[in-house]
């Protein structure tokens, strides 16, 4: 049996499946590393006294809508909730961007040190959710490939091996809209 079961692909899928979960682990554990980073970002801008509470308010429910949703490994199996927590990261990210583009305009938080700190750990850690994700993709597309494959895809099915979802892009819609062009002339 274990030499039927060897040219099948049964030890590829485990190697995958398990590759895939590690690398979703991995997306995870930096939202969690982002996740935590924001109180301490938020506690600092909260000292300059002019800021924009409203900018400040969007971060914080942001962050607790995206924190709610329970990430488990098994959430990547559930399309729905799959979609509602990247959907949820997506608004963190986007309120995050907001948050210090409007920094820009504050000369004291400009001249903080413990903020420019946090905000370099904030981009760092955005740049390793984005490598995170890519390593996540390219597990899931080796693990679908396979299952979809000739002879392997007769494994996936004996074994109940079904391909995963993709990664949703929490705003493709706007991302695939042209932009609109105005000049400004009549």
């Amino acid at each position: 049996m274990a030499l039927q079961l060897s040219g099948c692909g049964y030890n590829d899928f485990q190697r995958l499946d398990e590759q895939s979960k590690a690398a979703w682990s991995e997306v995870l554990n930096q939202y969690q590393r982002r996740s935590d980073l924001i109180p301490n970002v938020v506690a600092t801008v909260k000292g300059e006294a002019n800021f924009e509470q409203e900018t400040l308010t969007k971060v914080v429910e942001a962050r607790a809508k995206a924190t709610s949703i329970q990430a488990t490994p098994e959430l990547i199996n559930n399309p729905e909730a799959f979609s509602k927590f990247q959907q949820a990261q997506g608004e963190l990210s986007g309120a995050l961007s907001r948050l210090l583009v409007v920094t820009e305009n504050y000369p004291n938080l400009k001249a903080n040190q413990g903020f420019q700190d946090l905000r370099v750990q904030l981009e760092g850690t955005e740049n390793r959710i984005t490598v995170a994700r890519n390593r996540y993709i390219q597990t899931v597309q080796e693990y679908n490939v396979l299952a979809r494959s000739f002879p392997t895809n007769l494994t996936a099915k004996v074994f109940g091996y079904e391909a995963k979802p993709p990664m949703p892009v929490p705003n493709e819609a706007q991302i695939t809209t042209p932009p609109k062009v105005d000049f400004g002339t009549k």
